[in-house]
C-alpha cells in the first residue's frame, strides 16, 4: 500500500526555513569552533615565541658564564706557582719546627747537666 504524501507550500517554506535555521546553526557551530581553535593556535605561538624569548636570554646568560669560568680558570692556573711556594714554606716551617723541638729539649737536658755539675740551686720565684 502506497501513500501519495503530498506536500503544500506552507510545509515546503517551513521546511526550506528549517534547513536554512540548521545550516546557519551549523556554519555558526563550525565558525565558532575554528575560531576557538585559532585563538588557542595563537595563544601557543605567543606562548613559544615568549619561552624562545626567555631561552636566548638564557644562552646569553650561559655564555657570560663561560667566559667567567675561563677567565676565573686563567687565574686560578696564575695562582698555582703561589701556592706551590706557600705549600714549600709551609713544609719548611713544620721542618723548622720539628727541629726548634729538638733543640728546646737538648737545651733542657744541657741545662740540666749544667746545673748537676756545678750544682746550682733553681731559684724559686
Amino acid at each position: 500500500m502506497e501513500e501519495n504524501v503530498v506536500v503544500t507550500q506552507e510545509q515546503r517554506d517551513e521546511l526550506t526555513e528549517a534547513f536554512n535555521d540548521l545550516f546557519t546553526n551549523v556554519s555558526a557551530m563550525v565558525k565558532g569552533d575554528l575560531q576557538g581553535t585559532n585563538n588557542v593556535l595563537k595563544l601557543l605561538e605567543s606562548m613559544n615565541l615568549k619561552v624562545a624569548e626567555e631561552y636566548n636570554g638564557f644562552g646569553d646568560v650561559a655564555a657570560g658564564l663561560r667566559v667567567f669560568v675561563e677567565r676565573l680558570k686563567a687565574k686560578s692556573e696564575n695562582f698555582d706557582e703561589y701556592v706551590q711556594q706557600i705549600d714549600a714554606i709551609e713544609q719548611q716551617v713544620t721542618d723548622l719546627e720539628v727541629v726548634v723541638s729538638m733543640l728546646d729539649k737538648y737545651v733542657s737536658t744541657l741545662e740540666s747537666k749544667v746545673k748537676s755539675v756545678y750544682q746550682i740551686p733553681t731559684s724559686s720565684s
